[in-house]
This record gives structure tokens, C-alpha cells and sequence, in this order.
């Protein structure tokens, strides 16, 4: 594999677009095209249907990348930087991967990586391409989009040959051989078209955007553009970088919204364009500009230059974009829009997405480019959203910056969930598994559950009504609907590729919803099992994971006892968390469910031992107790353990109060510090020795208890309450500790607040004393295992993991169940739960907050996953659909740069541009890489290497290829053949 890319011919790039469009519908893998209207925008004499576009960047690199763009809704391309450095000189400085755009994005790659030569013939190819789609296609006026330039890095470059001769061909193609050689490839290949094909105008840009490294001294790009609008008489926009504000007002921003952990000095602050000497020297320009009859303008802004300190890139340094980039960018519009008066033209880059382009728009801001949003799932087909909200809007001619509606836009951008960065670092989204070579579409969400309960499928049937047949489909791996409804960890949230558009469905909720709605149903319609004979169990302990086992043996006709020594079933959950989480009612549902296969109750009584319940006809014996037992918070003073100290609140029982503080970080502390709120405490503290980022609790448990009130104590050790106070020491974060939290350090100073009870919620513990008095052998941590070393004796849930999921609870209850029945219930999906591809697709590309039905939010990646082949700005991950209508991913290595962004969003723990089967162009390509994959060599032979081992192979005749690729390969020669080039 090399970095370095291919560029498309342009027959073959032309007979690319058609084959695919007229066998998908599609263009390079776009599926919806934006058709514009008659609405249009005037600019640098030209006009624009869209305000909006990609940034210089990887997306207006390739000329499939511009027209892929172009397809969904851009008009505005800022064609990506040329500079005297470029092709195999610049790519070697390029360290691979070199794009990271997960949350906010980060980048280590700047200008064109093809030689400027190559550069200009791909904008010229997909000015022509871009024109002849307009108009074969429908997609709007052809002349209704604009290719503006960008050229750096200093004048000696810029004036030289190599990059003048670029300008020069940009500003007029006419005699140039590649623009010959379009106007004749379209004229064979669409000869009806002659009268339009002719009107394609050779003037491919008439503006440029100079970009400055940061350090371009301030004369430097004066010079720069001054040439530009002098000699070359271009329209011309300057790109600020975000120092221009200052490090304190850039640190400052960044700190107030989470993003404290990115790291950067003031070298470039004080190195770039200043303040003080930037409007003086835009005020000069904007007079030049006018005096030549050109326009004049500014591009805010550019990447933002930080330190890579935690391994995000291969780099020292690279470039902040995206959601952070907004708030500083709009700061810097407000303050150079209001030094201005509004006069002065300003185009935007900078974390613009669906979101915020409207609010941008109407501040008379654009042209908007974007570069972060088009990296991220979906890809170029967000672009048609986008021109679809903005077409709604009044376009008018540019007069004035709308300098209060910045101003407004800027700082509500601190506070805005898009922008404000997560209050916990984001969870692990890739699962654990490697990519599969064929059929890897998976759904994340079930990846991530530990029951594998099947999402997408559930989603589905409630978006139809169907919420019955969902709750079935629920039931067959969790038997806990109401309580996983309410209080599940919902760890498949996290894994949603929902989070990458906007936030993730609201799967716990659609699972209350199918509870809620088809329960009756549900219970009348559970049949009765036939008894197994020769086999009994005995559950210990009635919480989550103990009924979860009843049900599951229950249902399979295997007779059950849960012994539970209270006098309630539902463990912790009923008698710990509190009412306001989760009602009695829910409990009590999920109760009958678990029981209604008839299994035996004994309440009030601890279990008897082992050898009492073998002795009782026992065969099979199951340990689900909870973690009882309080950790200890070795302090003196009033501290009360938090399971007892929440165990009686929840019995209507007195418990201290008064100032309260809640020693401890996770899911139960936060239970207690906001119950304490409840119950009249006079204040309520989370007292924890890092900051809450690495508190363990779930982050939405955290958001509750900052809006309920309770107070935040970080970076604080308790050593002891007395007196009415809690004395603490100060503590500091030290370097990262194994799981990659910060440890902390003791700084010598010690600090106090009000407190008269600690609550310690530290290290709930399983009481080890069951179990040895059994004889079941623990492992250092004082935990058995799965499966004990007793003959059938098993533990799950808290008693074998220490405190644990529910859901985690009810997987290691369906273990527990498998063994014992020796055998995995198949699931019964109902017909019309899978998503149909057409409705799947339809959702690409469309972000929404929410939507009546969480079923129309759900992107079914079940169905149609292909994220490696959204986010390619280069369109090297193709979808391929074989003859018996499945689709597989192949990786088309000519087009590839090994940027590493299909890595990031593939679900898988893998690199699709690694590992996946790949199509190669020529031998020394093949053998330079170990992918596996396939090189077309004389007619139907093929060269192929499928699990290291290389062979020949003839399609028309016998070979040993695994069937599936060999069919795969047979598709790409008999419907895809525009890839083999």
C-alpha cells in the first residue's frame, strides 16, 4: 500500500459517475442528490446555489472528492492549498494516519500531497465533471457553483513558476491539454450534448484564498495578496489564523468548555499576525482590492496549531478543527466584524455544521466551508441537508456582517451542547472484534451490549407499532424490561453510530416503550413449557441477576428456587436505589415476569449451604448476591456506609443529614448525594481525589447530579470529620496511571467545608464469607469464579465481577442458564424487524436530535453499516453489491492516502484501508502491502492473496478461491468494472 494517490483519468472518472448512476442511482456513493432551485447567490462576478461547501482540505483534493461534494449539495470549493512543495516530497513529510475527527478534529497534513501539475488537472476535471452532471442530471444551473483557489506559502513560492503557471491555467484552461482532453471526452461520450458541452467555460477560478503558515510574518501576506489582486487580478480572501485573539482569550474559551486537556503555548500567539497589525493592513487591502474592481475578504480560520501529548496522531503537532474551532472562530468574527462596522466580507471555516450553518447564514456570513462534518459518518450526503435548510432561507446580495448576531451567535456557542465538550471523556465506540474480510455490516449498539440484545431489530418494530412482537423480541435475552428500561448503564448508547451525527438513539427509552406498551400482551401470550425431569436449581439471591436466571430456566421448563434472606424480591434495585430512579412498579413487573414460568419463592432466610441444597435435590446451584458488604472509608468521624445509609432512606427510616458529603465517584455515590438533596439535607457534596471526568459514574448519572444541585468537591482526599466540618487534603493530578487516569498527589495543603455525615461509597463488596463456608474457592480479589471449582456451582452478576451492571447481571444469568439446559435458544426474529436497505439509506447523511419515533433516528447499521466507505474523502471504500443482494466493502488502493479516517469510524477494533479486500492496479502495489485482496492481471486472470497466501487464479476456469471471494471478484469484473481502471 502507498500513501500516495492515483488520480482518475478523466474517461474513466466520467464512465465511473454514469455506470454508477445509472446501476445505483448514486455518485461515488453519494445516493441522494441535491437539485437546486432557481435561488442563487452573486460572488467574484460568478454566482453560487448554495452558499456552502468543503474547505480546502481532503475533500477537494480528487476530482471525485469535488464532484461527490458537488453531488450532494455543495457549490462553494475551496480547492485545496497548492504550494512550491508538493507530490512525493510533500507526502513524505506526512506522517499516516493523519486525520482524527472522532469529536473535535485533528489533523497533521496541510497542502495538496499531488504535484501541483496533478492538482490543477484535477480541478479542471471536476469543473467539467461538475458541469456536465448539472446539466445531464438535473442538478441545477451549471454555471451555479464556484472553484476558489488556495495558494501559500510565501511569495517567492507563489511568484514562481510552478505555482504561477497554476494560476495562470486556473484563470483560463482553454490551452491547456488536460482541459482539451475533458471538452473531448465529453463530446464522445455524450455526442447529443454537443450545443451544451461547448459552453463549458475554460475560466475555472477567478479568486484564490491565501493561506499563511502560522509565523507568515504580517508584510509577508500583504505581499502576497497585494500581488494576487495586482498582478494577477484575482478576488481575494486572507485565511486569519485563530491566534490572532491571544492565548488568553483562546485558553480561556477552551477551558470554560471542557477542552482544558489540549494543550498548547504561546510561541505561535506570539509569532503570527497580531491584533494590532492585521486591521490596519485588511483596511489597505480591502482598498486595493476596491480600486482594482475586485473583491476583498477574509477567511476565519484556520486550523488551530496544539501538541499531540496523548498519542492522537504520529506527529508533534497538529491542527484543531471542528466543534472547538467554532466557539474561538466566532469570537474572532464578532470582534473583526464589529471592528469593521460589518463592511468587511468574511467566509467562514470553522466547526460550521447542520446545526449552526443556518445561524451563521443569516448573520450575512458565507461562503461556509467545512471540512470536519463531511470526515464524520455520512460523509458528503450531510452536504444535502444542509442546502436544503439554507434554500428555506431569504439569499441576498452580501452588504453587511450582521455584527450583533455574531456577537449573540459567539457566545451562545459556550454553552452550546454541540460545541461544549462531553463533562466524562467519551466511551471506547469501537467494539473488540476485528473486522471481518466479507459481510462486516454489524450493528455497534448490540455489539456493546453484554446480552446482545438485539437493538436495530426491537427500534424497528416499535417505529411500526409493533410494540408486542418488540417486547417478545426484547425478552429473549433480558427478562428485566422495566429495570433496564430505567436504570440500565446502556453501554450500547455508547457504542451508536448516532453519536457521530448528533447523539445517540434513545435505546433504553424505546426499551421502556416496548415494556410499557406491549406487557399485557406479552403475558398472556408466554406459553407454558414442558417440565424437564432429572434437573433442579437453587438461585441465590432474588436481585436482577437471580431473577433473570429463574426466568430464563423457567422458560426452558427447568425447575427453580430463589433463595433471598429479605423479605422482597428485586436485591438492590429494590431496596437501595432510590424511588425517584426507578418506581416500585416497574420492579414488581419485571418481578411477575421473571416468575411466570412458576418458580418456587423462599423469602425471609438465608440460603442453605452447598451441600444442604445438593443433600435437598439440588443439581445445579447459582450464587447471585449483591455486593452487600460496605467498603471501608478509613477516616474518624460520623461516617455511615452508603448501602445501608440508602437501604434505610428507602425504608422511610431516620438517617442522618445535616451538611452532607459523599465520599466516592461512581453510580451509587451519585444515588446518595442527590437522595441526601431529597431528603433535606442542608447541602450535598461529591467528594473525590481527581476532577469528575474521571469519576467513575456514567456521565448522564453525573449531569444529574449537577442539575439537581449538588455541589462538586474535586481534587479532595477526606482525612477527617469532626466538629461540624470535613477536613480534606489537596490533592493534584499526577502523571496517568495504568487504566489511563490521572493519579493524584498530595500538595501539602489542606482545606475544610461544612459537613456532619460522611456517606462512604467506596468499594461495595460480596460478603467472601458465603462462599467459603461452601468450600467454593475466591481468587485474590476475595471473588469466585463462573464456574467454581464445586461440582455445578456457579456465581454471576455482583457475586462473581463485584459490583456490576444489571444487564451484566443478566448476561452471566443466561450463562448460567445455558449450562444447565446445555444448549442456546436460538431468537425468533418476526417478520419485518430488519430495516429495508432503500429506508436504512435513506437515513445517511441526516442528522436530527430526535424525532417523534426513535425509529427514525436509528441508522440501522444491521442493514447498511458502510462508514468506511462515508467517511473516505477520497471514495476508496466502494459498497458492492453481490447477486444475492448482500453488500461487501472493497478497498480500491489507487485512491487511498492512508489518511486512517475509515479507521476511526469502522465499528470494528480495525482499519478498513488495512483490512478489508482490497483492489490493486498494479503489482508492485500488491506486493508492497499484505492486505489481502486481488490484482486483475491478462483477461479473466487474476492475482490473489486471501490469508497470507498468494495464487493465480482464473475466473472462466477451476480455482481454489473460497467461493465468497471468487463471487465477489466475479462481481467487480461483470457490474463493476469502471474500478479495475
Amino acid at each position: 500500500m502507498s500513501e500516495l494517490m492515483t488520480p482518475i483519468p478523466f474517461r474513466e472518472l466520467m464512465t465511473w459517475i454514469t455506470a454508477e448512476h445509472q446501476r445505483e442511482g448514486s455518485v461515488f456513493g453519494v445516493r441522494r442528490p441535491y437539485r437546486a432551485g432557481t435561488k442563487s447567490l452573486p460572488i467574484f462576478g460568478e454566482k453560487i446555489e448554495t452558499p456552502f461547501g468543503p474547505a480546502a482540505g481532503p475533500n477537494t483534493q480528487l476530482a471525485q472528492n469535488i464532484v461527490a461534494g458537488y453531488y450532494g449539495g455543495a457549490r462553494f470549493f475551496e480547492l485545496k492549498t497548492v504550494q512550491k512543495m508538493d507530490g512525493a516530497e510533500l507526502a513524505a513529510c506526512i506522517n499516516r494516519p493523519c486525520i482524527l475527527a472522532e469529536d473535535e478534529c485533528y489533523n497533521c497534513e496541510w497542502s495538496t500531497e499531488l504535484y501541483v501539475t496533478q492538482a490543477f488537472e484535477e480541478y479542471v476535471k471536476a469543473w467539467c465533471a461538475c458541469k456536465m452532471l448539472a446539466h445531464v442530471y438535473g442538478l441545477g444551473d451549471p454555471d451555479g457553483f464556484v472553484f476558489n483557489m488556495s495558494v501559500g506559502y510565501d511569495l517567492e513560492g507563489i511568484k514562481g513558476e510552478k505555482i504561477d503557471t497554476f494560476l495562470n491555467g486556473m484563470m483560463d484552461a482553454s490551452e491547456t491539454p488536460v482541459f482539451q482532453e475533458c471538452i473531448a471526452v465529453l463530446r464522445q461520450m455524450f455526442p447529443g450534448e454537443e450545443a451544451f458541452i461547448s459552453t463549458i467555460s475554460p475560466h475555472v477560478s477567478r479568486s484564490v484564498t491565501v493561506s499563511t503558515l502560522h509565523g507568515c510574518p504580517p508584510d509577508e501576506i500583504e505581499r502576497i495578496a497585494s500581488h494576487l489582486i495586482r498582478e494577477k487580478h484575482l478576488h481575494t480572501f486572507v485565511k486569519c489564523n485563530p491566534t490572532i485573539l491571544g492565548y488568553e482569550t483562546a485558553r480561556s474559551v477552551l477551558d470554560s468548555m471542557g477542552y482544558d486537556y489540549i494543550v498548547f503555548d504561546e510561541h505561535h500567539f506570539n509569532e503570527d499576525l497580531q491584533y494590532a497589525d492585521a486591521v490596519p493592513m485588511f483596511h489597505r487591502l480591502s482598498a486595493l482590492a476596491e480600486e482594482h474592481g475586485l473583491e476583498f475578504g477574509l477567511k476565519l480560520s484556520n486550523t488551530f496549531p496544539v501538541d499531540v501529548t496523548r498519542g492522537e496522531l504520529p506527529s508533534e503537532e497538529m491542527y484543531m478543527a471542528g466543534k472547538s474551532l467554532f466557539p474561538l472562530t466566532t469570537v474572532m468574527a464578532a470582534r473583526i466584524a464589529k471592528e469593521f462596522d460589518g463592511r468587511l466580507r468574511l467566509s467562514y471555516a470553522g466547526g460550521a455544521d447542520y446545526f449552526n450553518i443556518d445561524k451563521l447564514f443569516a448573520c450575512n456570513i458565507w461562503p461556509i466551508t467545512m471540512a470536519t462534518t463531511e470526515l464524520k459518518p455520512g460523509g458528503y450526503q450531510r452536504f444535502t441537508q444542509i442546502g436544503e435548510k439554507l434554500e428555506k432561507l431569504s439569499y441576498k446580495p452580501f452588504t453587511a456582517v450582521d455584527t450583533a448576531g455574531i456577537e449573540a451567535l459567539s457566545l451562545a456557542a459556550r454553552t452550546d451542547k454541540f460545541h461544549v465538550k462531553a463533562v466524562k471523556p467519551l466511551p471506547r465506540r469501537k467494539l473488540t472484534e476485528k473486522v471481518p474480510l466479507l459481510d462486516c455490516f454489524t450493528a455497534p449498539c448490540k455489539g456493546g451490549c453484554p446480552i446482545g440484545q438485539d437493538i436495530p431489530e426491537y427500534i424497528e418494530l416499535n417505529r411500526q407499532g409493533r410494540y408486542a412482537e418488540a417486547l417478545s423480541l426484547i425478552v429473549e435475552k433480558n427478562p428485566l424490561p422495566f429495570i433496564t428500561g430505567t436504570i440500565c448503564a446502556h453501554r450500547c448508547m455508547g457504542k451508536c453510530t448516532r453519536n457521530f451525527y448528533d447523539e445517540p438513539v434513545q435505546i433504553r427509552a424505546e426499551k421502556l416503550a416496548a415494556a410499557q406498551r406491549g406487557y399485557a400482551a406479552l403475558m398472556e401470550s408466554l406459553p407454558q413449557p414442558a417440565p424437564v425431569s432429572g434437573v433442579k436449581a437453587a438461585i441465590v439471591g432474588g436481585g436482577p441477576s437471580g431473577l433473570a436466571a429463574a426466568f430464563f430456566l423457567g422458560r426452558a421448563g427447568v425447575a427453580c428456587t430463589i433463595f433471598e434472606q429479605a423479605d422482597q424480591l428485586g436485591g438492590v434495585v429494590r431496596q437501595v436505589i432510590p424511588g425517584f430512579r426507578i418506581s416500585g412498579k416497574a420492579i414488581d413487573n419485571d418481578v411477575a415476569l421473571a416468575l411466570h414460568y412458576g418458580a418456587e419463592v423462599r423469602l425471609g432466610a438465608p440460603a442453605p449451604s452447598v451441600s444442604e441444597l445438593k443433600a435437598a435435590g439440588y443439581t445445579h446451584i447459582y450464587y447471585a448476591v449483591g455486593a452487600w458488604k460496605a467498603g471501608k472509608l478509613d477516616i474518624p468521624g460520623n461516617v455511615v456506609p452508603v448501602i445501608g445509609w440508602l437501604k434505610d432512606l428507602k425504608a422511610g427510616k431516620d438517617v442522618p443529614l445535616g451538611h452532607v458529603a459523599v465520599v466516592g465517584g461512581g453510580n451509587t455515590a451519585m444515588d446518595a448525594a442527590r437522595a441526601a438533596l431529597r431528603a433535606g439535607a442542608k447541602s450535598s457534596a461529591l467528594v473525590y481525589r481527581r476532577t469528575r471526568k474521571y469519576m467513575p459514574a456514567d456521565a448522564e448519572e453525573l449531569e444529574l447530579a449537577m442539575a439537581d444541585g449538588v455541589e462538586f468537591l474535586e481534587l479532595a482526599a477526606p482525612a477527617e470529620q469532626k466538629d461540624g466540618r470535613l477536613i480534606y487534603k489537596k490533592m493534584k493530578l499526577g502523571e496517568p496511571d495504568a487504566s489511563g487516569r490521572r493519579a493524584p498527589v498530595e500538595t501539602g495543603e489542606i482545606g475544610e467545608i461544612p459537613c456532619d455525615t460522611v456517606i462512604s461509597a467506596v468499594g461495595e463488596q460480596v460478603d467472601g464469607a458465603l462462599f467459603t463456608a461452601s468450600g467454593v474457592e475466591l481468587d485474590a480479589k476475595g471473588r469466585p469464579g463462573f464456574r467454581t471449582n464445586l461440582e455445578n456451582v456457579y456465581c454471576g452478576g455482583d457475586a462473581m465481577r463485584g459490583p456490576a451492571t444489571v444487564v451484566e447481571g443478566i448476561a452471566d444469568a443466561r450463562a448460567f442458564a445455558d449450562a444447565v439446559i446445555g444448549s442456546v435458544r436460538p431468537v425468533r426474529f418476526p417478520v419485518g424487524s430488519s430495516a429495508s436497505r432503500a429506508d436504512a439509506a435513506a437515513k445517511k447523511g441526516v442528522l436530527c436530535e430526535s424525532a417523534k419515533c426513535e425509529g427514525e433516528r436509528c441508522l440501522s447499521c444491521n442493514v447498511v453499516c458502510e462508514c468506511c466507505a462515508d467517511v473516505c474523502p477520497n471514495r476508496a471504500n466502494v459498497s458492492i453489491e453481490l447477486p444475492d443482494g448482500r453488500r461487501q466493502i472493497l478497498h480500491v488502493d489507487r485512491m487511498c492516502n492512508e489518511c486512517g479516517n475509515c479507521a476511526v469510524f469502522c465499528p470494528y477494533d480495525s482499519a478498513p484501508y488495512r483490512d478489508k479486500f482490497t483492489l490493486f492496479r498494479t503489482r508492485e502495489e500488491f506486493d508492497k502491502t499484505p492486505n489481502a485482496g486481488f490484482l486483475p492481471l491478462e483477461g479473466r486472470r487474476v492475482l490473489v492473496r486471501v490469508d497470507g497466501a498468494v495464487r493465480e487464479a482464473d475466473l472462466d476456469g477451476r480455482n481454489d478461491l473460497p467461493a465468497d471471494v471468487e463471487c465477489l471478484i466475479l462481481t467487480v469484473f461483470s457490474h463493476y468494472g469502471y474500478l479495475l481502471g
